[in-house]
Formats: structure tokens, C-alpha cells, sequence
């Protein structure tokens, strides 16, 4: 299957991604992991997208894109693929049309994560990094630790990255609906969109996606 997945910040898009790809047997492909993946190679679009970055810049759209096209035409994505990240908005959703038409398939379904804004801003201004380790994540409500304040695996000091203020996070919701959101209805338009409720626990939001795609493969 050929699968874009949209929603706000803080809807589990990662987790969700990670999850479903390994279900439907098919490649996660995520903006993060291509930027990191040039930039790190050294790859010409890596080069432009690093200038682009050094200098506090957007990185254009071609050059997303150009990522994009790059690694949907590796190998293990001929059979499939579940973008994360991209596209961005309608004018990398169009750029993707384009792309798959050249290649003579089209895209299967658009999974729209749904998640009400108070509690994106909840579930991203409660998180609690640990100074130590970054991959110890608490949560003031959903995961507190045993010790305010304190990493329960390595008595570490938490706190609350600038990114996830509840100012910051309801600045990144404006972002998203002004140019993210759009893409849905672009994609409503041609009969592709599949809203699923994120709410709930991890494995029940992936159990509603994967029974949403299920039927989507029989029609």
C-alpha cells in the first residue's frame, strides 16, 4: 500500500507510523529521516538542505521533494511506502501526484490522525525530558515519575524543552492548520482520506488504522 499519514503535532504520528509500517510490511519514510539521512551522507540535496538550515532558513520544497522522489524509488518502497512528513502542504501533495503518475500508480489511502487541540496542547506541554538521557521521556499526567522533578533511571534533573510550552505548541497548531491542514481536503477531493480517532492507547489507535486500511484494500 502507498500511504500518507497527516495530523497535528503531538496526534503519534511517529509511533503510529513505526507501528503500521511494520504491520503492512512496508517502508516508514519520514522528512526527519531523509533530512538526517543527505545530511549526513553528504549528499548534494544534503549539502543544499544544510546550507538552507545553517543559514535559519525553511529548506524550499524542490528540495524536499527531490528527497522524496530519491527514496520512493529505492527498492524496498516499489511494493509500498507510508509517508510522514510529506507532503507538507498542496503544493508537495501535488508534486507527490505528479510523481506517482510518472510511475504509473497512485496513492491508496491519506490516514488522518484526529486529535482535539486541547489535548495535543495537553500531551505535548505535559512531557519532561531528562538532561542526561533525552530518550527518557516522562509525562506530568500519562507517565509522571516516582519523584517530581527527578528521572526515575537515572535520578536525572527533568525539564520542559522550549518546543513544548503550551505558547510554542499553539503556535505550531497555527502552522499546521494554515498550511498542513489544506492537504486534507486536497486529498477529501479525490475520495483518499481516512479519519481515525487518536485517542486512546497506542495500540488501540494502530488496531482502528489497521482495520480502516483493511477495508480500504477490499474496496
Amino acid at each position: 500500500m502507498r500511504i500518507v499519514l497527516v495530523g497535528p503535532p503531538g496526534a503519534g504520528k511517529g509511533t503510529q507510523a513505526a507501528y503500521l509500517a511494520k504491520n503492512l510490511s512496508i517502508p516508514h519514510i519520514s522528512t526527519g529521516d531523509l533530512f538526517r539521512a543527505n545530511i549526513s551522507q553528504g549528499t548534494d540535496l544534503g549539502k543544499r538542505a544544510r546550507a538552507y538550515m545553517d543559514a535559519g532558513q525553511l529548506v524550499p520544497d524542490e528540495v524536499t521533494i527531490a528527497m522524496a522522489k530519491d527514496r520512493m524509488s529505492q527498492p524496498d518502497a516499489v511494493n509500498g511506502f507510508l509517508l510522514d512528513g510529506f507532503p507538507r502542504n498542496v503544493g508537495q501533495a501535488e508534486a507527490l501526484d505528479e510523481m506517482l503518475k510518472s510511475e504509473g500508480v497512485t496513492l491508496d489511502a491519506v490516514l488522518d490522525l484526529e486529535v482535539p487541540e486541547d489535548e495535543v496542547v495537553k500531551r505535548i506541554a505535559g512531557r519532561r525530558i531528562c538532561r542526561n538521557d533525552s530518550a527518557h521521556v516522562f509525562h506530568v499526567t500519562y507517565n509522571p515519575p516516582k519523584t517530581e522533578g527527578v528521572c526515575d533511571a537515572c535520578d536525572g534533573e527533568l525539564y520542559q524543552r522550549d518546543d513544548d510550552t503550551e505558547d510554542t505548541v499553539r503556535t505550531r497548531l497555527e502552522v499546521y492548520h494554515t498550511q498542513t491542514e489544506p492537504i486534507i481536503d486536497y486529498y477529501r477531493a479525490q475520495g483518499l482520506v481516512v479519519t481515525i480517532s487518536a485517542l486512546g492507547k497506542v495500540e488501540d489507535v494502530t488496531k482502528r488504522s489497521m482495520e480502516a486500511l483493511k477495508k480500504v484494500r477490499e474496496d
